[in-house]
């Protein structure tokens, strides 16, 4: 093991312990610093090792132009970027580097992006699918309602427990980001959803359930807690079968339910409570969604907009 992979050996414990980042982001982090390294021995001449840690930002500059080559998006340029400065802040604290040139290093200004949001009419014919009454058709049945009407992200479905939902109260507890957790109202008919499921959850439970499958609210028909890319597959099928004609992803649901909140007066602090957003600027983007629908009624509508002679 060279020095490049004990010190992200080391940095990986750091973030896990010390930081108690999630698995999701110690991963994509020492991904990021996996191919920043693959890179640097790809400068070296074939058969040397790498046993050192470059102090300077040359070498990091290259790698942003090789991931620019590469027609990486800005915001996976900047992530990348992010890692490299708290790797390097770390070995600065350790006394294995004495500066960190990816302080040194701007970061590419991100697109300006509008997210794909589904119409009520689309949400609709989502609700209107005809599910089977067995328990993975009313598991499917409960995915799409909550996240429709709670707009959590699909890692937090997955996560869900079945201690997590207080149907009296109408809410559940979620586990986002950083492994925060915070309070999410939950409608009605999720809620009748969700219950319906679970009177016959325990069909997908099996003879001999292993420990997750007692506690887990959503299981595969295996009788296992379902991962992010089984819950992303119900929702394709149900997208599919409701003959909408485009793709809808889970996050897609997720900015639809924001969306849908702002058009019809809710606050933007309210949302950003609700979504889990650290800062209201994220929550922000939503507002462009309303304004661009708002000129699109108006170019149609209004005989002096512009559109019509």
């Amino acid at each position: 093991m060279d020095r490049w992979e004990q010190a992200m050996a080391a940095f990986g414990q750091h973030m896990a312990i010390e930081r108690n980042l999630s698995p999701r982001t110690k991963e994509s982090y020492l991904a990021d610093l996996k191919q920043f390294r693959a890179f640097l021995l790809s400068q070296v001449p074939s058969g040397d090792g790498l046993n050192t840690i470059p102090e300077d930002p040359a070498p990091i500059r290259s790698f942003l132009a090789f991931l620019y080559q590469q027609k990486l998006k800005k915001v996976s340029i900047s992530r990348k970027v992010a890692a490299l400065r708290s790797f390097y802040r770390y070995l600065l604290r350790q006394g294995q580097v004495k500066l960190n040139p990816a302080e040194l290093i701007c970061l590419p200004r991100p697109e300006r992006y509008i997210p794909v949001v589904v119409s009520v009419d689309e949400i609709l014919a989502l609700m209107g699918v005809n599910f089977p009454p067995d328990a993975a058709g009313l598991r499917d049945k409960a995915i799409i309602e909550l996240f429709y009407s709670t707009g959590i992200r699909l890692s937090e479905l997955t996560g869900l427990m079945l201690e997590d939902i207080d149907s009296a109260a109408g809410l559940i507890k979620v586990r986002g980001k950083g492994r925060k957790e915070r309070i999410v109202p939950v409608g009605a008919p999720a809620l009748r959803a969700i219950q319906a499921y679970l009177e016959k959850r325990g069909n997908l439970m099996g003879m001999h359930p292993e420990e997750e499958a007692l506690t887990r609210i959503f299981l595969s028909r295996r009788g296992r807690g379902m991962n992010t890319r089984g819950v992303a597959r119900v929702v394709q099928k149900v997208v599919l079968a409701s003959g909408i004609g485009r793709r809808i992803s889970p996050h897609a649901l997720r900015h639809s339910f924001a969306t849908h909140l702002l058009d019809a007066g809710a606050d933007l602090r309210s949302i950003q409570e609700m979504l889990g957003h650290r800062s209201l600027s994220t929550t922000q983007k939503y507002t462009s969604v309303s304004v661009n629908r708002l000129m699109e009624v108006y170019d149609k509508a209004h005989p002096r907009a512009g559109g019509k002679t």
